[in-house]
Formats: structure tokens, C-alpha cells, sequence
């Protein structure tokens, strides 16, 4: 079974998108629904998919696990809650008993976006992630290169949680910098209770001329550190569009993981995600 372990989905009407004003992201200032995403999945032969949150909103999160609920396509959502908040607890359990709470996989929240390099390793940022581990649930970490050391920190510190690293942590790939992204990408795959996503990638290159070649050196590194066990294929879909259409990240990521067994493309492309999020399938 093939799975996109990464996408989104926004109704702009619905949901008013503020980071989508920034100029350079017109190309994807509309709506991406249900039916676009399942045009685009039939296209690649993807056959379920990770919700990913986009807001920092319960209520979104609310939202895709109902539209999840009523799909055969989308097997898990990543929602988001406050993690800073005493009642992390509270919060999951109500989204659990909402319409397609059996759906929620794991929580993420935008950490990049935080000016505060060490906000995952504030106490009530722990706290809350001792919150979603009790609660049987993956952490999705979204960091930039700078902020891996204090993903390390957090990971160290709740190593009975499952931490998912997005789009490996976005390294400059248009600038093709290699380091110190690499050692601390290494670092982190050292302790056992980290995986993360080949997602992300092409929007991280030049946009309008990048190749496979760009992306390749990432790629080898975090096959290396994470072993294809620990890997999974995510598009990123709609912000891929920045750079690519849904069938090319597919097609680049295949290319790119071309010396990988047969069973461990099977990992990379489905096994690793039904696993970590324990999606229900078929």
C-alpha cells in the first residue's frame, strides 16, 4: 500500500490562511479540498494519506478528523493543540471523542516559526509532550536546522515518545549547505525513538530549476542516519506545487531511493507510516 505520509488541505473561505499573503506563494492562494486531493493521489497511485495541521487552531484539527472520519482516502490526521496549555490532556480527549477522533495520529506545532530556539524544551512544552505520549500519540517535529539541537534536547527527554521529523528539518538545499545540518541530522537519528519524513524537500531547492541531483546528497545522508525503516514518503502536497506537481516528488523520491531493496521501498512508501501513526488501512 502506497501512503503520502505529509499533505494539507484549506478552505480559504472557511479558514483564512495569513501566511499564504506573502507574495511568492500566490501560485498556491486557493482552495485545496477532498476532491483535489484525491484527483491528485489516483494520479500516483497513493492510496491513503496523513492529514497534516496547518493552523494553529484546535478547531482545524477538529475539522480534518471529521473530514477524515467521512473519507477512504485520508487514514490519519497530525493535529495541533496547545501544548503550553495545563489541559493538553483535556484537549486530546475531546478531539478523540469528536467525529473521527479514532482518526488523530499525532500532534504537531509550528516550532519553526517560534523565536525562541529552545521552546521545546520549556518545561510546559515537555509537559505537554508527556501529555501526547500518554495519550498514545506521535510528536511531528517541524524545526529548522538551528533548532535541532533543542530537538535533541526534547527527544532525550521524552524518550518513550515517538518523534516524526518533518521535511528533515528543511535544509538549505538552494544554497546546497550541507553542515552543520548533516552532523546534527545524525545526531538526532542516533536516539531510537526519532523517524522522519523524505517530504518537503523541493520547496527547500530552487524552485524553478531544481533537479534530483540537488536533492540527492539530503537524501543519502538521512537514508544513512535514519536507515529506510525509519524513513517515510510524504509530498507536502499543496506546497510542493511551489516547486512541483504531486506525481514528480513521487517520481523524484523514487528516483532517489533507487537503491533501496524492494522491501525497503515498501517501508519508505507506505510501511513506515501505517506503523509509526498506526493507520487503519484497507
Amino acid at each position: 500500500m502506497r501512503i503520502d505520509a505529509h499533505h494539507h488541505l484549506w478552505d480559504l473561505s472557511a479558514r483564512p490562511q495569513e501566511w499564504l499573503d506573502d507574495p511568492a506563494l500566490e501560485p498556491i492562494r486557493g482552495d485545496f479540498g477532498p476532491a483535489d486531493l484525491r484527483a491528485v493521489t489516483e494520479q500516483a497511485g497513493v492510496d491513503a494519506t496523513v492529514l497534516v495541521q496547518v493552523l494553529p487552531e484546535v478547531e482545524e484539527t477538529a475539522e480534518f478528523l471529521a473530514l477524515a472520519d467521512s473519507s477512504d482516502l485520508v487514514a490519519g490526521v497530525v493535529g495541533w493543540v496547545d501544548l503550553t496549555a495545563p489541559d493538553v490532556a483535556e484537549q486530546l480527549d475531546r478531539l478523540r471523542r469528536g467525529p473521527g477522533g479514532d482518526r488523530l495520529a499525532g500532534v504537531r506545532h509550528l516550532v519553526q516559526s517560534e523565536p525562541d530556539v529552545d521552546w521545546l524544551v520549556r518545561p510546559d512544552v515537555l509537559a505537554g509532550l508527556r501529555a501526547v505520549r500518554d495519550a498514545g500519540l506521535v510528536y511531528d517535529l517541524l524545526t529548522r536546522p538551528h533548532q535541532l539541537p533543542a530537538a535533541l534536547r526534547a527527544v532525550r527527554a521524552v524518550p518513550d515518545l515517538v518523534f516524526v521529523l518533518d521535511h528533515l528539518s528543511k535544509p538549505d538545499i538552494a544554497a546546497r549547505v550541507l553542515q552543520p545540518w548533516a552532523t546534527r541530522l545524525a545526531e538526532l537519528a542516533a536516539e531510537p525513538n526519532v523517524v522522519a519524513k523524505v517530504s518537503g524537500l523541493v520547496t527547500e531547492a530552487d524552485w524553478s530549476r531544481w533537479t534530483a541531483a540537488d536533492l540527492r546528497p539530503y537524501v543519502d545522508v538521512a537514508v544513512e542516519a535514519f536507515g529506510p525503516d525509519r524513513l517515510m514518503v510524504g509530498s507536502d502536497w499543496p506546497v510542493c506545487l511551489l516547486a512541483a506537481d504531486y506525481e514528480r516528488v513521487f517520481a523524484t523520491a523514487a528516483e532517489l531511493l533507487d537503491g533501496c531493496s524492494a522491501a525497503e521501498r515498501d517501508q519508505l512508501f507506505g510501511g513506515t507510516a501505517a506503523r509509526v501513526y498506526g493507520l487503519r488501512t484497507g
